[in-house]
């Protein structure tokens, strides 16, 4: 079943049937009123490469169902590129089927965009994209307002929007348990290790889930502050409720260049920088690690592989050190020779073995059997497409999704499961990711 019915946003925010033209207009502002205004977005982007904020709701589009690859590719490239801009050009014409042809008459910065967020399991519900109405972009120093209506937009329409005022001190964070115990989610690890020496499956992530409440609602800008400021390397996002700091790049794609960073293999870091040191140089040459990575990048290789040329892969992989883990890395860039949106590479390379495991089929079963939570969007393709198909999608992980009240949220954390893996280790491990997301609250 495919559910792709597109929205346009009302006055309430709900949305009534597409149907028209939207149009859009892009001023550029100066790059410290957008600085000041980006990390109040109702949907938030912030990147090393731009940062980029959305309010209202100008598109909305539902894409559920296990044909949402299609859907993503048919309903929303289509829609952003024939929103009408204000030079009267449909800005993606001349750069999505000519990926090596004149640059696109508007800058990057100055396209419309869609945010995304996208569930784990292809056949759930929730996944999402949205076409703000107004949205603020920055890059390398400059910024651009761009809003989007569907009536011909005037100069005079195109402002940053006011600014939300902060909630303030929220209440007592409250830890209400997990969907399954800890003890439960150590026996589905050593199940998993079973089954993987039997020859049954290659590796398999599981993950599990914290809940968390507050007598008040959480302040979602100042929780996303908070993880932009303490991983400022990370892909830093919110999109309807979820709100995270990944890591993990799944795709960019500028132009015709393709970039994705494979993350998988973990630990701690030191106490001071020789233990460190010592940490990483044993995290780069451990085997039950080096097992867990190999399959991830492998499966980013694989889907690329038909798409692109010139694909270059790490030989060996390097180290990623954030602020509470240090991960192994390995970058994987090439040049597409066919004409592919961002969007659309997330949908093909989702879920990597970095998230579902290999034999990505069988793996994908063993965590049905095993895992008791529902991951929604966690551990799912998040991020943004422009008009011209360019994007950056990252995996949804270290995050947390909030209700309609941002009152409560479930906090999420996996670990790749391979044959050496130990089940404490493992529980350890995601501890140490929950605490990313458990710092910002």
């Amino acid at each position: 079943m495919i559910r792709a019915t597109v929205r346009r946003g009302g006055d309430d925010g709900a949305g009534v049937s597409a149907s028209g033209p939207l149009w859009s207009r892009t001023v550029e502002i100066d790059d410290a009123e957008a600085a000041a205004a980006v990390g109040g977005g109702e949907l938030c982007w912030l990147a090393p490469s731009c940062e980029i904020a959305g309010w209202g709701v100008a598109l909305r589009t539902p894409v559920d169902g296990v044909r949402r690859r299609e859907v993503a590719a048919d309903v929303i490239a289509h829609q952003l590129s024939t929103i009408v801009a204000d030079n009267g050009a449909t800005p993606a014409t001349t750069t999505l089927p000519q990926l090596d042809a004149a640059p696109a008459p508007a800058p990057p910065g100055a396209r419309p965009v869609a945010f995304a967020s996208l569930s784990f399991d292809a056949g759930a519900s929730g996944s999402v994209a949205v076409v703000p109405r107004t949205t603020v972009q920055r890059r390398g120093g400059r910024a651009w307002v761009t809003t989007v209506a569907d009536r011909p937009v005037t100069a005079a329409d195109v402002r940053l929007p006011p600014r939300t005022p902060e909630v303030g001190a929220t209440g007592r964070v409250r830890y209400a348990g997990t969907t399954a115990a800890e003890i439960a989610w150590i026996e589905a690890v050593d199940r998993a290790v079973r089954r993987i020496r039997a020859g049954d499956v290659e590796k398999v992530v599981l993950a599990r889930d914290r809940l968390v409440y507050s007598d008040e609602p959480f302040d979602l800008p100042r929780v996303l502050a908070r993880l932009h400021a303490r991983f400022p390397s990370c892909y830093t996002f919110r999109v309807e409720g979820l709100v995270g700091a990944s890591p993990e790049l799944l795709i960019r794609r500028a132009g015709a260049a393709v970039t994705s960073l494979v993350l998988a293999g973990t630990a701690r870091r030191g106490a001071d920088p020789e233990e460190d040191r010592r940490i990483g140089a044993q995290l780069e040459s451990s085997t039950k690690d080096l097992a867990e990575h190999r399959p991830a990048v492998d499966s980013v290789r694989a889907t690329l592989t038909p798409l692109v040329s010139d694909l270059d892969v790490e030989p060996r992989p390097h180290l990623l050190r954030l602020a509470n883990v240090q991960h192994l890395a390995t970058h994987v860039t090439g040049r597409l020779h066919t004409p592919t949106d961002a969007l659309s590479l997330a949908t093909r390379l989702h879920p990597t073995a970095a998230v579902g495991g290999t034999p990505t089929d069988r793996a994908l079963q063993v965590i049905a059997e095993l895992e008791t939570i529902d991951r929604g969007r966690y551990a799912g393709p998040v991020g943004w497409v422009d008009a011209a198909g360019d994007g950056e999608f990252a995996i949804a992980l270290r995050c947390a999704q909030f209700d309609d009240t941002a009152a409560s949220a479930r906090l999420f954390a996996g670990a790749g499961i391979v044959a050496d893996s130990l089940p404490e280790s493992e529980l350890e491990e995601t501890r140490l990711k929950l605490r990313a997301m458990q710092s910002a609250l």
